[in-house]
């Protein structure tokens, strides 16, 4: 459901006026919806019904802490990879009980940190995590839940830099592997293996890699209890898709739902997902406003006030995000390329994009920025990291502010020897 729409020519989300919104914050800044966040959420919960399911907010794809204490508060639980995630997860109302830490590169600090706190599980990544994973938690009398994440060598049919579950990728468990690992962490102080895990990448746009990875980790499962394993947890991650362009819709929380029960549900395990894009992407736009309309001599570019280093998802992965005007127009569209005031070539959003006719001073929407877009931001060319907005019905708050430059020039320090 989209709740960024146009009402008498004018684009709204949820109940207020973009454009007021604008006037108020001054732009550029991210705008998420309230109503959005919630709907997504609760697709999944119902399309699961009444198995034992958590669902755990990937807090990567946005960290703001009201998009956590939104999902906090419809019953989520967190996704971290770092302390700093897990210590976000919490102060938002996650209990620790309710969150699950992945990464590859777990230090002796987090793992100390995690475990006082009281983690519901470890996704261990490799045979050196587990071992120094063990001898944390003995040395504090405390005993890690795991589960291994393992590598099903699975094409995921997403972009390279987002794909996680090939052989090849730094992540995960290599499938030859499990058995060995799972005998070994059963005879480790200080660990319990409850379970595995498997995460194939992101932005996965058809169910087809999904089931034969979870198929293939499924099968796993039954010869680890052959072997002893009391294995009674299965996380299967997140990864499913949100549309950018077009009509080209990927599958929908029931139809992801109903393969994961077709594939899981004789094993009798509690399913873990982990979604994150899927809950935030489409949840959220960047208001940016046209500085100039320049001419050159076979193209039309609309210079706006955001920059690559606001929403670096289209140089980064050449991502396709829509862009609108605030305002409709019944004008003829043009073609445009779609660029910030960075000095790199790369800082562009769009090129050859079909839009209504703007001038200067005209508010445009990036659409779909919700995940990955201000956790991935900075301030390249000391620009300010940009204000994030919070819509709820016809109420908005200021969730993220815009730094000054003397906030932001005041995190340098100079040495003794230039302070003189």
């Amino acid at each position: 459901m989209n709740y960024f729409e146009y009402r008498d020519g004018e684009m709204v989300v949820e109940n207020k006026k973009i454009s007021d919104i604008a006037d108020s914050v001054g732009t550029p800044f991210y705008l998420y919806s309230s109503a959005s966040l919630a709907y997504q959420y609760n697709q999944f919960k119902e399309a699961f019904g009444d198995i034992d399911l958590l669902i755990c907010y990937a807090v990567k794809a946005n960290t703001n802490q009201a998009v956590i204490k939104t999902f906090a508060d419809l019953g989520a639980g967190a996704d971290v990879v770092s302390e700093g995630e897990m210590r976000r997860a919490l102060k938002a109302g996650i209990p620790a009980s309710k969150i699950v830490y992945s990464g590859v590169a777990k230090t002796v600090q987090e793992m100390t940190y995690a475990l006082e706190q009281g983690i519901f599980q470890f996704n261990v990544e490799s045979e050196p995590e587990l071992y120094q994973l063990s001898q944390v938690a003995d040395n504090l009398g405390k005993t890690a839940n795991i589960t291994f994440r393992v590598n099903p060598d699975v094409d995921a049919k997403t972009h390279a830099k987002i794909s996680t579950g090939k052989s090849e990728n730094k992540f995960g468990v290599p499938w030859k592997n499990v058995r060995a690992l799972c005998a070994d962490a059963a005879k480790l102080p200080g660990i319990k293996l409850v379970g595995l895990d498997l995460h194939i990448g992101s932005q996965i746009t058809e169910l087809d890699p999904f089931e034969e990875a979870f198929t293939r980790v499924c099968d796993l499962v039954e010869v680890l209890r052959e072997d002893g394993h009391d294995l009674t947890r299965l996380d299967l991650g997140g990864g499913l898709g949100i549309p950018y362009e077009g009509d080209d819709f990927p599958p929908l929380p029931r139809e992801y739902a109903e393969m994961v029960k077709r594939v899981t549900n004789h094993l009798g395990c509690k399913i873990i997902i982990e979604p994150g894009r899927f809950l935030v992407g489409n949840a959220g736009v960047l208001v940016s406003k046209v500085v100039y309309v320049k001419k050159g001599e076979e193209r039309k570019f609309l210079i706006i006030d955001a920059a690559m280093n606001d929403l670096v998802r289209p140089s980064m992965y050449d991502a396709y995000h829509g862009i609108d005007p605030i305002k409709e127009s019944d004008q003829e569209r043009t073609l445009y390329d779609v660029v910030g005031p960075v000095c790199e070539t790369g800082d562009t959003f769009a090129t050859n994009r079909l839009i209504e006719p703007m001038e200067s001073g005209d508010l445009l929407a990036i659409r779909s920025v919700g995940a990955y877009g201000a956790v991935m931001s900075g301030t390249y060319n000391t620009r300010k990291l940009i204000p994030e907005v919070l819509v709820n019905n016809d109420e908005f708050a200021v969730v993220r502010p815009r730094p000054s430059y003397d906030d932001i020039i005041g995190l340098d320090q100079l040495p003794p020897w230039l302070s003189k």
